[in-house]
């Protein structure tokens, strides 16, 4: 069978490459390509109609990143034993994905597309996240689909001091930085990542490296694309246009939008006063109107909102809110507002509110991770909710969707870089974010919330951590520029970038950002960094009013966790056979005990909730572990009647042989009536064995008797 394969590859600049094939899979997608790295192998396929749904006014896109077990040699758990809904980890390479390509779309493209990213092998040091964006957008390369491409992503770390291209996962735990970056060849569109505290200029310096590695892979696949035969894209008409009407609208309401954008009302007010504006033009086209014209008005009049709002910030400097650009809203804050819980706050920016507990768990609350390529357990984890009511909707509550998923990832991994060693720190935490009002970057309220809840908690945060949400207003044609700090929900939709920064007072510690526009320029991105620090650390002195550091012990209805260290011999000791002895521990001290191997060590950890239970689990263990001792006396009690002597159990699990001539100074011939098992008998281990088995004496504790004076012979 014959193919119209196309196989490019290309070098990282260290020896390592990456192939893309086309031509031989999935042949009748629009588009799909293979990209392989080392082991690991990406399927990716892109689909569109032909046509657009009638009323469509956006781009119905979707990504689904997949993996297949298969890819990793395991088969899936659960009872189905198949791959099922995409898990937290797929959704966040998903979103990754989507957010590079959506805005790279032309603005009249209305057709549904789908962009599927399959895992079908699986490189267990090369991870897939690095390459998804590149798949995604090699199948629209070698496709007819309108796309204002090619993009590509890519990994950038630094790695002992270096910055390096897509890193191995061995060596990411040395990593100071770690960023997903986006970008066009010649423009950056999205950022994601962490980072240990670093400064402004070493983030951008990182970006500019990721850029240079990405305009490599942009012009691979335009290659492609000409190999392809796809030069030319398919023509469509998604938009009907009435230029007349266009005109008409901006006249007769520009005016009006731009008074109330400058008023300073409150988002729902605003909101009711623009829809009246918008109501009244469109009531004013009359009866006769058709609903194509009514939608066209409504589509124009969302272009003069988008243009009132902007050039307002851009000749005025004045936000819908009042506010300059540098200004961040009033914040207000409080901590144990949940009498309850074991940690919780509540943070206030503005019209934006989080409500955030805190719980504290043990090991068995960790949370497992079953995926292809990643499998294993982790005790952080931070889950944000996003319900109706605090937007002012009715909303259906359907579980987390993939914006509440990408929103806790971004605080997760905030909250991260600060949380303290697990030796430091023995407990599994949870912290959920509620967000009870939003109106601009509720992820940022939930890192903010989240510091003062676990500080409240007892947790030994490293630093408290704040972050910022930054927005951006630029005009291509005049250069201006304006940064806006703390953006609204309104000016993140009609803006140009949403570049969300969190970090201590030393530097970053996470970053999100996307790019709607094209042409950012470097000077632009320092500047809103700059700026962006100058907020952070306001807010982090405006939490530090709250609690500058956390609270030095637990809430006193916080459980408790002791964690003790053994010699790894002792591990079966302590479980007992079929976990006779921990389970029985366990019932009779009314606490939770686990025990895992670490560092050739049996660490127990002994959870309680309150301090006397902990002791007496404490001492039973210190009992089992301990090593018999010569000439140490013991209470111990008789396990076993024999013959020759009995046997007494001395510590728990550990008996010794308490021989019939060391019972008494006294000769006895034999057991009987001497002891009853059970009987509580005092004793001193005289010898162990090379064998360890112990020898054990009554009679040592005794005094020994007198002797008797021997009898005169009858001839003296």
């Amino acid at each position: 069978m014959s193919y119209n394969l196309i196989k490019k590859s290309f070098d990282l600049g260290d020896g390592r490459t990456i192939e893309i094939e086309s031509g031989k899979l999935a042949k009748q997608a629009d588009g799909s390509v293979v990209v392989k790295m080392g082991d690991t192998m990406l399927l990716a396929t892109v689909v569109s109609s032909k046509t657009a749904k009638e009323g469509v006014d956006f781009l119905p896109l979707s990504v689904d990143y997949q993996e297949k077990y298969a890819a990793t040699g395991r088969i899936p758990g659960g009872f189905l034993r198949r791959e099922a809904r995409l898990s937290d980890y797929e959704v966040l390479i998903s979103r990754l994905v989507d957010r590079a390509l959506r805005p790279m779309f032309p603005e009249d493209y209305h057709a549904d597309t789908q962009v599927m990213i399959s895992l079908i092998s699986a490189d267990k040091n090369i991870m897939p996240d690095c390459l998804a964006g590149l798949a995604a957008s090699a199948a629209l390369a070698v496709s007819d689909i309108p796309f204002n491409g090619p993009i590509s992503e890519v990994r950038v770390a630094k790695i002992d001091g270096q910055l390096v291209i897509n890193p191995y996962l061995s060596d990411l735990s040395r990593a100071s930085l770690d960023f997903i970056v986006a970008g066009s060849e010649n423009d950056i569109t999205m950022v994601e990542g962490e980072a240990d505290e670093i400064s402004e200029e070493e983030m951008i310096e990182a970006i500019e490296f990721a850029h240079r590695a990405i305009k490599i892979q942009v012009q691979v696949q335009k290659e492609m694309t000409v190999e392809a035969g796809k030069t030319e894209k398919r023509v469509y008409s998604h938009e009907h246009s009435n230029p007349e009407l266009r005109e008409r609208v901006f006249a007769e309401t520009y005016e009006q939008v731009y008074a109330v954008a400058k008023s300073g009302v409150s988002k729902h007010e605003r909101s009711d006063k623009f829809a009246e504006i918008q109501d009244v033009f469109v009531a004013s086209l009359g009866e006769d109107a058709d609903d194509v014209t009514k939608s066209l008005a409504k589509k124009y009049f969302h272009d003069v909102q988008y243009d009132a709002v902007r050039n307002l910030i851009l000749d005025e400097g004045i936000r819908l809110d009042g506010r300059d650009v540098r200004t961040v809203r009033p914040i207000w804050s409080e901590v144990g507002y949940l009498p309850a819980a074991h940690g919780s706050a509540v943070f206030t920016r503005g019209e934006t509110q989080s409500l955030t507990s805190v719980t504290l768990g043990t090991k068995l609350d960790e949370q497992m991770i079953d995926g292809a390529f990643f499998n294993g357990y982790q005790k952080f984890i931070l889950h944000y909710n996003f319900p109706g009511f605090s937007t002012g909707e009715v909303r259906p509550n359907r579980g987390a969707g993939r914006r509440e998923i990408g929103h806790g990832n971004l605080a997760q991994r905030s909250l991260k870089k600060v949380m303290p060693a697990d030796e430091e720190n023995p407990y599994t935490v949870r912290v959920v974010s509620d967000i009870l009002e939003s109106n601009g970057s509720s992820s940022m309220a939930t890192v903010c919330a989240a510091t003062l809840a676990l500080m409240d908690a007892g947790v030994k945060l490293k630093a408290p951590v704040s972050g910022i949400a930054m927005g951006l207003i630029t005009d291509e044609k005049t250069g201006k520029y304006a940064v806006l700090s703390d953006i609204l929900g309104d000016e993140d939709h009609l803006g140009d970038m949403d570049f969300k920064v969190t970090g201590t007072d030393k530097g970053i510690v996470a970053c999100q950002m996307d790019l709607k526009i094209n042409g950012l320029r470097w000077e632009v991105l320092s500047a809103a960094l700059a700026q962006s620090k100058e907020g952070r650390l306001h807010i982090l002195n405006e939490i530090k009013k709250t609690l500058a550091e956390p609270n030095p012990e637990l809430k006193p209805h916080a459980p408790r966790i002791e964690v003790l260290r053994i010699d790894k011999e002792f591990i079966g000791a302590v479980i007992g056979p079929g976990g006779k002895i921990i389970q029985e521990m366990q019932r009779e001290t009314n606490t939770t005990i686990t025990i895992e191997e670490k560092d050739n060590q049996g660490v127990i950890s002994i959870f309680a909730p309150g301090k006397e239970a902990i002791d007496k689990a404490v001492k039973r263990i210190r009992a089992i572990v301990a090593k018999p001792e010569v000439g140490e006396i013991y209470e111990g009690k008789v396990k076993s009647i024999m013959p020759f002597g009995a046997f007494v159990e001395i510590m728990p699990g550990k008996d010794g042989l308490l021989h019939i001539s060391e019972i008494d100074w006294k000769r006895y011939e034999s057991m009987d009536g001497i002891f009853q098992v059970g009987d509580e008998v005092r004793v001193k281990l005289l010898e162990v064995d090379k064998q360890g088995k112990l020898k054990l004496s009554r009679k040592a504790l005794l005094p020994r008797p007198p002797r008797e004076d021997k009898k005169p012979a009858a001839s003296e």
